[in-house]
């Protein structure tokens, strides 16, 4: 009797506790990479949101280091009550691992998922001064003289990294991987024609395309951008297996109660969703995902198999 008593006075204490839920210290959100970047945009708006929704206060904890590892490992370790969250880009959770030997933490069992946020395709632009005019011309310079086309990218791993070797991969081409420290070194040395290509994700470069700086070729999305109609897709082009979508999502550390993942989630659903966050992030390129728990799950597990793959394909690594 006493031991049925002492369970429902947990259950009820827990109950009690996830009702409460935000309560009484700042819940943490975790970006595992500098201010300034995308992922650190779009959990400071989380950040100012969600108190709007569930109360409490909401706090931007950076942690960055080794491709974002960092971070995930010290969401791993964090007790699993909902006051510690991580708001990462996809890759802590599908690249990373695959990158660096004895990462601290395992991505596919370690966390909670609640969500992804949003995703974003990359762009193939080249400086307005190249001679390549589309992706046809491209793809016959990187024939004609193989390992002399620079492609520039924010670093080793990067989802821009990756396009290019999946690019190079689907059309049985090689270029010049350049990596830089972030996309702004890289973008200007592209701006400087120093390089000769790069895959930028849409939200870093379309004001760049706008003004008439860079020149797109193609767009890594299964359909056009709204915001580069003109712009045709790779697979219109006739380079299939070649999508790659860069992503946000939210996830919480193992373990953490059911009540207070469904309360982040419904709570994140509709703070992403109010027409001025939708409005802006959409002018920024971001398409809105918001799928539920299980779906990001499976998400994950896809994305997961499909950068392995390519990863140990083209013997690549962080170094």
């Amino acid at each position: 009797m006493k031991k049925t008593l002492l369970g429902l006075t947990l259950a009820l204490a827990a109950t009690v506790s996830a009702h409460a839920y935000p309560d009484n210290k700042p819940v943490t959100l975790v970006v595992p990479f500098p201010p300034g970047g995308s992922t650190d945009a779009i959990a400071r708006v989380l950040a100012q949101k969600l108190p709007e929704k569930l109360g409490g206060t909401w706090v931007i904890d950076n942690k960055p280091g080794a491709t974002g590892t960092i971070g995930a490992a010290h969401v791993k370790r964090a007790n699993p009550d909902g006051y510690t969250l991580f708001v990462s880009s996809l890759g802590p959770f599908v690249i990373a691992p695959h990158l660096i030997k004895a990462v601290q933490y395992d991505a596919l069992k370690d966390f909670d998922p609640i969500t992804v946020l949003v995703q974003a395709p990359n762009v193939l632009v080249v400086p307005t001064a190249s001679p390549y005019k589309n992706v046809n011309e491209l793809l016959a310079g990187l024939k004609k003289t193989p390992n002399k086309v620079s492609f520039a990218s924010s670093g080793n791993g990067s989802s821009d990294h990756l396009s290019a070797e999946l690019f190079w991969q689907q059309t049985g081409t090689q270029g010049v991987h350049v990596p830089y420290k972030g996309g702004g070194p890289a973008i200007n040395d592209l701006l400087g024609n120093q390089v000769d290509a790069a895959f930028v994700n849409i939200n870093s470069i379309i004001q760049h395309i706008k003004a008439g700086k860079v020149r797109p070729l193609g767009i890594s999305s299964e359909k056009r951008n709204p915001l580069l109609p003109e712009v045709p897709t790779l697979a219109e082009q006739g380079i299939k297996g070649a999508e790659v979508q860069s992503w946000q999502a939210v996830a919480a550390p193992k373990g953490t109660p059911a009540e207070v993942k469904s309360k982040l989630h419904a709570a994140i659903v509709s703070a992403m969703n109010e027409p001025a966050v939708k409005e802006k992030l959409q002018a920024q390129g971001f398409e809105m995902v918001l799928n539920t728990p299980e779906q990001f799950g499976a998400f994950q597990q896809a994305e997961f198999g499909k950068w392995k793959q390519l990863i140990e394909t083209r013997k690549i690594s962080a170094d």
